[in-house]
């Protein structure tokens, strides 16, 4: 099928539910992402350009080298002004055609692109050779029309055919798959390089140039580009899982062996699938759309349990890898709509939506019960681009309610005077000093054409695709001759029955006949993310009667707690020691409804060993109300486990701040006419935190704030700090006591020496400047939704956990799925759940309610796990911010990993024994055939020999993930 036609048929026929939005308040809206566009990109032309990006909280550019590396993500910057490249085509659509031809003169005059520097091969297509193409198709447009540009003469496309000729050496290897990584100048692998060292590379890194490189070849007609980009789909098309049809998320990029096989679609693989899908669109070549189909097929089988997309291994696709899900999975309800399977869009797009609104940004990573685990949200654009499709699929007036939240939720927490700043912390509010050149290429773009009417628009937007940075490239390019000496690669006839395929394209008018569709789709998830909203009881299968046994229940020794465990498919091994392991086969449960019930009843057996840590405190937020920051500095700050909790009071505590004397606070204070009223700022040392609380509660502080006295230390780096009492009562202290790292602490401290009265705020979280924060975002608890979609299974689930024979189970479950531990400990903020990779010992970290040490200057790694885990010095947690991974940050920046900063990933914990975890195995076909359907022969030996064998492969799947 034509791919002019597929995207007409497709996103073309619209239908108009009912206008419950203005045409007045959609131009309102509509004009005011405007006059937010203005805002950054007018700063980074004045304070950053010609860097790559600009710094919003310090009004100056980020110029690599200059400033602190930040890692892997760093490798987007290449002394190419990255920003302004990425923003060309942002500027005509948004009709802003005066400052593009502005800019295209800058462009063309100011950026080199034979800078020796080292820079990924994946960012530097997507944004640079994509903002180029981009670019190039505008001014043709323009130049077409008659009115602007009439100079151009192709000067972009030149740009970016010298821009895809120092790519190519990263494809100079025996698979095809491209190097993560280039040198501008002097290409891979010599010393001058300083690259091609590398053997791995994320799945979404190599398969997602097809789109811009094929549109190189296309319109300058050298074929080389297109070919490059089509033999490293193939390559990964062929290593593939041919069992499952997944795949694995980082790849050798000579040996061609999966080195991570847990599989989503997300942090890196997301691009991959959906260019495989818009490469037919774009270049009418039906394998494309066959091979995104044998893929999507297999997503929807394995991955997708709606609401939620969960991570599973390749090789064991009814195996979850991860208890948590990235914010990059955000984009697939807008390809769902592509696709035109548009109920599983509606569906996660409405989970999204929920924890938009619980966190007010979607968290970096968020756990299965919507909890936060990795906290910051760098701007990122999905989230708004699947709402734009969803609206252009349905026409429904909620997805402009969704999208005014998100230009809601950006000026009041993300805009500051030079731009708009990253969030370091959702729940805090805390700032990042980043605004990365997708927030102009994306986000504007997506909210301008959800409040758009036709009439709007300088061009027609169904003329152009969308690459995954939101570039525009015309579909005119389906028809415009290539070589034929690109190979096809075909697939066999057999392995490519035209009757696995679905040829036909929605027609959006026949599948929304009823203005409520939509809403009915949502509505059941609509309490999925909030536990104080009503559930609707689960359905009961006929004859069952009683409900499934919950977790926190059961006991070893109630035959009737045994029985309802067999129904379930759940058996009881013995163990030599006295206790007894559960594992849970669904195949024998007597119906599907109970092995699902068996199934929650693992899963909760599992949450229940985790919530048996008492839970850390969140973080707190110090943030500087005073004249000229007015709220717009916020420090993210450790709090204590005495004193006032300011989790639990509405408005905070308000007040100036003053240097207590003597510093260290271990003594009288001895200005106490300057600390009475005010909160006194402390060094951290030399006494317990409780002893210096009292000291300036007695002086007539109404709070304080402890200083790290580690020069360096900074919540970029370290994990939170949470302070313990020193032993005995702290009833009597009744102020409250918050902990900043050495970098927050200088900021405040550097603030009262330029400005001789500062005012902060000490609150759980950032808030609105001039308004205050409604009592319902305090963020109620949440619970676990259970999917309830299973299918069928073909091979026997079994989940095991050990418990006391004799004691009620919530008693002698051991710690696995260690949520919050003690921030005094330095363990990460973030919980961490059950895995298969060994523990470091930094990262198994003492009970919560663990008392600090006398001199309480215990370094991170000083907080250690259980006894019984197994240490590996290698597999520590990851620097805050750094967008880790084992190549591109698996995934680079815009498309990347998630950060590894605030703690490893769930899955990556310590191995749990028959002795004290549960966690969640899948049988092998030998197992069964050993069986014959009962675990009761099987020897402990023998199910720790399964186990090891699991660990040494999830080891190696996952080895370079931190």
């Amino acid at each position: 099928m034509p791919a002019v036609l597929f995207s007409l048929m497709l996103l073309g026929a619209l239908c108009r539910l009912g206008e419950s939005m203005s045409r007045e308040e959609k131009s309102r809206l509509r004009n005011q992402v405007v006059e937010m566009f203005d805002h950054a990109y007018q700063n980074y032309m004045d304070h950053a350009y010609p860097a790559d990006e600009l710094m919003p909280l310090t009004c100056r550019g980020r110029v690599r080298g200059l400033e602190p590396s930040r890692g892997d993500v760093d490798d987007a910057l290449g002394k190419f002004s990255l920003t302004l490249i990425d923003t060309l085509d942002t500027l005509v659509l948004l009709n802003k055609t005066t400052e593009f031809e502005a800019a295209v003169r800058r462009v063309l005059k100011d950026v080199r692109l034979d800078n020796d520097i080292v820079v990924s091969v994946f960012e530097t297509n997507i944004r640079v050779l994509g903002g180029l193409l981009g670019g190039h198709s505008m001014a043709v447009m323009l130049k077409d029309g008659g009115q602007n540009m009439q100079w151009y003469q192709d000067d972009l496309l030149h740009m970016a055919k010298d821009l895809g000729l120092r790519l190519l050496p990263a494809f100079n290897t025996s698979s095809g798959l491209p190097y993560p990584r280039v040198n501008l100048r002097h290409g891979v692998r010599g010393p001058e390089t300083r690259t091609g060292t590398e053997t791995d590379t994320c799945t979404a890194c190599a398969g997602t140039l097809i789109l811009e490189f094929a549109a190189l070849s296309r319109f300058t007609g050298d074929p080389v580009f297109e070919a490059h980009a089509r033999r490293a789909m193939d390559f990964l098309w062929e290593k593939r899982q041919r069992n499952s049809n997944l795949v694995g998320t980082t790849i050798n990029i000579h040996s061609g062996e999966w080195v991570r096989r847990d599989s989503g679609v997300g942090a890196g693989i997301d691009s991959y699938y959906e260019y495989l899908l818009k490469a037919y669109v774009l270049l009418g070549d039906d394998q494309f759309l066959q091979r995104f189909n044998i893929h999507y097929a297999s997503i929807m089988k394995y991955i997708s349990q709606p609401p939620l997309l969960l991570d599973v291994h390749i090789h064991k696709p009814l195996l979850p890898a991860r208890t948590w899900m990235d914010s990059l999975l955000a984009f697939f309800p807008g390809l769902q709509v592509l696709k035109g399977d548009i109920r599983p869009a509606i569906e996660t797009h409405e989970m999204l939506y929920q924890v938009t609104k619980k966190h007010n940004f979607l968290p970096e990573a968020f756990t299965t019960d919507f909890r936060v685990h990795w906290a910051q949200h760098p701007l990122r654009p999905e989230f708004a681009e699947s709402t734009y499709f969803l609206y252009k699929a349905t026409g429904d007036p909620y997805y402009l309610e969704a999208g005014r939240t998100i230009l809601d939720n950006l000026n009041r927490f993300a805009r500051v005077p030079c731009g708009f700043a990253a969030m370091k912390d959702v729940r805090t509010g805390s700032h990042e000093d980043r605004m990365d050149s997708f927030f102009l290429a994306e986000m504007f773009k997506y909210l301008f054409l959800l409040f758009a009417d036709d009439e709007d628009l300088p061009f027609d937007i169904e003329d152009y695709i969308f690459t995954t940075e939101a570039h525009l490239l015309p579909l005119s390019l389906s028809t415009t001759p290539h070589s034929q000496s690109i190979p096809s690669n075909r697939t066999s006839e057999e392995e490519m029955d035209d009757s696995n395929f679905e040829w036909t394209c929605p027609n959006t008018r026949l599948l929304f006949p009823d203005p409520a569709y939509p809403r009915h789709l949502r509505e059941p998830i609509r309490t999925a993310v909030d536990k104080s909203c009503p559930r609707a009881a689960p359905y009961r299968e006929p004859g069952m009667g009683r409900p499934p046994l919950r977790a926190q229940d059961f006991m070893a020794n109630n035959p009737e707690h045994l029985e309802l465990l067999r129904r379930m498919g759940v058996t009881l091994i013995h163990l030599k020691d006295g206790r007894v392991q559960l594992v849970q086969h669904a195949t024998q449960a007597v119906s599907a409804v109970a092995a699902e019930d068996g199934v929650r009843f693992m899963q909760d057996m599992m949450e229940l060993s985790s919530q048996q840590q008492k839970e850390q405190l969140p973080p707190r937020a110090i943030q500087i109300v005073s004249d000229p920051f007015f709220g717009r500095v916020v420090l993210t700050a450790g709090p204590a486990q005495f004193g006032i909790d300011l989790s639990k009071s509405a408005t905070g505590l308000r007040g100036f701040v003053t240097v207590a004397e003597p510093y260290s606070g271990c003594s009288e204070i001895t200005n106490p006419e300057y600390v009475r009223g005010h909160i006194a700022l402390l060094q951290r040392g030399q006494c317990m935190f409780a002893e210096k609380a009292r000291h300036i509660q007695k002086a007539g502080a109404i709070g304080g704030i402890v200083i790290d006295d580690n020069e360096g230390s900074s919540s970029d780096t370290a994990p939170l700090f949470q302070m313990a009492g020193d032993g005995r009562s702290t009833d009597d202290v009744t102020l409250p006591l918050l902990f900043l790292f050495h970098k927050e602490g200088n900021i405040l401290l550097e603030t009262l020496k330029e400005y001789r009265e500062v005012e902060v705020l000490l609150s759980d979280k950032a808030r609105d400047r001039g308004a205050d924060v409604e009592a319902s975002e305090g963020g109620c608890l949440t619970e676990a939704t259970t999917p309830t979609n299973f299918e069928p299974i073909s091979e026997s689930l079994i989940s095991t956990l050990a418990l006391d024979e004799i004691k009620p189970s919530q008693e002698a479950v051991s710690d696995v799925d260690q949520d919050t531990s003690p921030m005094d400990e330095a363990s990460p903020a973030e919980g961490v759940g059950p895995a298969e990779k060994e523990a470091s010992p930094a990262e198994g970290v003492g009970p919560a309610d663990k008392e600090a040490s006398p001199a309480e200057e215990a370094s991170p790694a000083e907080g250690v796990g259980p006894a019984d885990k197994e240490a590996s010095p290698t597999e520590g947690v990851g620097p805050a911010d750094k967008e880790a991974s084992p190549t591109e940050g698996v995934g680079p920046a815009d498309k990347e990993a998630s950060p590894t900063e605030e703690a490893s990933p769930a899955e990556e914990r310590a191995p749990p024994t028959v002795a004290d975890s549960t966690q969640p195995k899948e049988e092998t076909d030998s197992e069964k055939s050993k069986e014959g359907g009962t675990d009761s022969n099987q020897s402990v030996d023998e199910l720790l020999a399964d186990w090891r064998e699991d660990l040494e492969a999830f080891q190696q799947m996952e080895k370079d993930e931190l």
